[in-house]
């Protein structure tokens, strides 16, 4: 008779890795939150919300806490290649712009800023 003491560490076949989170990085985030700084001392914006997944990181934007996003900054690192990783959507969905480069991606929120002053 054998007595065989349990291994501690699993020998059948290898464990699936644990999905890896898509987020933003310090650098992007301080680019991200100086524009919503800005937005929220013109009083256009007044809560956000940040989402890390498995293919997508976002930062929603909102004008009340109720409510859908306002915009929708997007980090796809697979399209890293293609159109850019970055991209800023709309309430309705429509991609208002993307591309590689997050600063010039965001232009398109500081437009939103600029009025006609009488």
């Amino acid at each position: 008779m054998n007595i065989e003491t349990p291994s501690p560490f699993p020998t059948g076949p290898a464990q699936p890795k644990a999905p890896v989170q898509v987020a933003f990085h310090r650098t992007e985030l301080s680019v991200i939150l100086s524009v919503y700084g800005r937005m929220v001392a013109e009083g256009e914006w007044r809560d956000y919300g940040i989402s890390c997944l498995r293919d997508v990181a976002v930062f929603s934007v909102f004008r009340r806490t109720a409510e859908h996003p306002l915009y929708r900054i997007e980090k796809r690192p697979r399209l890293r290649n293609r159109q850019g990783q970055y991209a800023v959507v709309g309430m309705d969905g429509q991609i208002l712009k993307r591309g590689h480069d997050l600063k010039t991606v965001l232009r398109v929120l500081e437009r939103k800023l600029i009025r006609a002053v009488e």
